[in-house]
C-alpha cells in the first residue's frame, strides 16, 4: 500500500508537502505540484489513514454504534437479521477506513455520557432516534453523528432513512389486491413519528384506498419490546390463528413474520392456505422458512455503506451532497399469499 512518504519520494518534495495537498492545505503549495501530487494520488489509489488524522487530534479511531432504546427481548439489538446485515456492512466500510466499531446500547444520557468520556469517540452513529431530551443532547454535543431510520425534522442533521410508509402501503395494498379485507398489523411499539408509525400509516392508507375501514382491533402491538424476536412472533400466531375473520397479515418485520408463521403452523393453521402473510425488510430468513416469504424489499448492506460515507465525510471535513438520504422499497412476491 502506498504511502505518504512514496508519494512525496515519486514528487520530489517533503512529506509535510504532500500531506498538505491531501488535508487541502492546498494554498501552501504551487498549483503545479499540487496537480502532480494529486496525479500520484489518483493513480496509486491513495487513501489517507483515518486512525492517524484522528490520532493527531487526539480522538480515538472508534466510532459508536448507540442503540438509545434498551431492548427487553433475548438478544437485544442485534437478533434482528436486519442489524446484523447493516452492522456488517457499516463495520466493513469503517474498517476500511481505519476506524472501529463499538456497539453500545443507552437508557439515557448520562450513559451516553460516560460512554463518550471514557472512550473518547470520534463520531457516533444511532438508530431508532426521536426528537426528545435525548436526541436535544446528543444534537448539543461537539461530535460528527449520523441517524439511522430518524424521522427528526431538522436541516442540519445527517440521516438515512426508508420509504416506510410507502412500504406499508405497499404490503397492505397487495393483500388487498388479492382480496383480502380483514387485514392484521403486527409489530413491535408503536412509537409516534418512528419507523413502525410510518409503516402503520401506509397500512391505512392502503386500507382508505380501498373503501376498508380502519379496525384498531386489528393491530397486534408487542407492547413489552422496541425490538421483537421469533418466540415473540410464534405467540403472536398462535393468538392470530384463532381469528377467524383474518385472513391476510401484515408483519412490520421478517423476523415477526418467520415467528407468526411458525405459530400458526404449530395450531395448524396453514400459509397461504388459511391464512396470509407479508413481511418487511426482506433478510434471509424469507428464503428459509416454509412456505417462502412474501415481503417488502430494502437494501440494508446499503445503509450501512451509505452511514459510514456519511461518518467518513464529516470526519474528513467534507460535507456530502445529501445529507437526508432516502432509500427505496419494493415488493418481493414469493409463496406466502393466495387470493381469495
Amino acid at each position: 500500500m502506498i504511502t505518504l512518504k512514496d508519494i512525496a519520494r515519486e514528487a520530489g518534495v517533503s512529506i509535510t508537502t504532500v500531506s498538505n495537498v491531501v488535508h487541502k492545505r492546498k494554498s501552501r503549495v504551487s498549483p503545479e505540484m499540487v496537480a502532480k501530487i494529486q496525479e500520484i494520488i489518483t493513480r496509486e489509489n491513495y487513501i489517507p489513514s483515518m486512525t492517524a488524522r484522528t490520532l493527531a487530534s487526539n480522538a480515538s479511531p472508534i466510532i459508536g454504534v448507540i442503540n438509545q432504546l434498551v431492548f427487553q427481548s433475548d438478544g437485544g439489538f442485534l437478533s434482528d437479521p436486519f442489524h446484523n446485515i447493516f452492522m456488517g456492512s457499516l463495520e466493513a466500510k469503517m474498517r476500511d477506513k481505519g476506524y472501529f466499531i463499538m456497539i453500545r446500547s443507552v437508557e439515557d444520557v448520562r450513559a451516553l455520557e460516560t460512554v463518550h468520556r471514557n472512550w473518547n469517540l470520534a463520531g457516533m452513529i444511532f438508530t431508532g432516534l426521536f426528537q426528545n431530551e435525548f436526541f436535544d443532547f446528543v444534537h448539543g454535543m461537539d461530535i460528527p453523528y449520523v441517524l439511522i431510520d430518524s424521522y427528526i425534522d431538522l436541516p442540519e442533521i445527517y440521516n438515512v432513512g426508508l420509504e416506510d410508509q410507502k412500504g406499508g402501503y405497499m404490503a397492505t395494498k397487495y393483500l388487498l389486491e388479492k382480496g383480502h379485507r380483514t387485514v392484521a398489523f403486527a409489530s413491535p411499539i408503536i412509537r409516534r413519528n418512528g419507523v413502525v408509525d410510518q409503516r402503520l400509516k401506509g397500512y391505512k392508507q392502503a386500507l382508505a384506498e380501498f373503501g376498508v375501514p380502519f379496525d384498531p382491533a386489528l393491530i397486534y402491538e408487542q407492547e413489552l419490546s422496541d425490538n421483537v424476536s421469533i418466540d415473540e412472533g410464534i405467540k403472536l400466531g398462535k393468538i392470530l390463528s384463532t381469528q377467524k375473520a383474518v385472513t391476510g397479515i401484515f408483519a412490520s418485520a421478517d423476523i415477526l413474520a418467520a415467528g407468526i408463521l411458525t405459530g400458526l403452523r404449530e395450531k395448524g393453521v396453514m400459509v397461504p392456505a388459511d391464512k396470509s402473510l407479508v413481511g418487511f425488510d426482506d433478510n434471509y430468513l424469507c428464503q428459509i422458512t416454509h412456505p417462502k416469504l412474501t415481503t417488502i424489499h430494502q437494501d440494508a448492506e446499503h445503509k450501512g455503506v451509505i452511514a459510514a460515507e456519511m461518518m467518513v465525510s464529516q470526519l474528513m471535513k467534507e460535507p456530502p451532497e445529501h445529507q437526508n438520504i432516502i432509500l427505496p422499497v419494493r415488493l418481493v412476491e414469493r409463496e406466502s399469499v393466495r387470493a381469495v
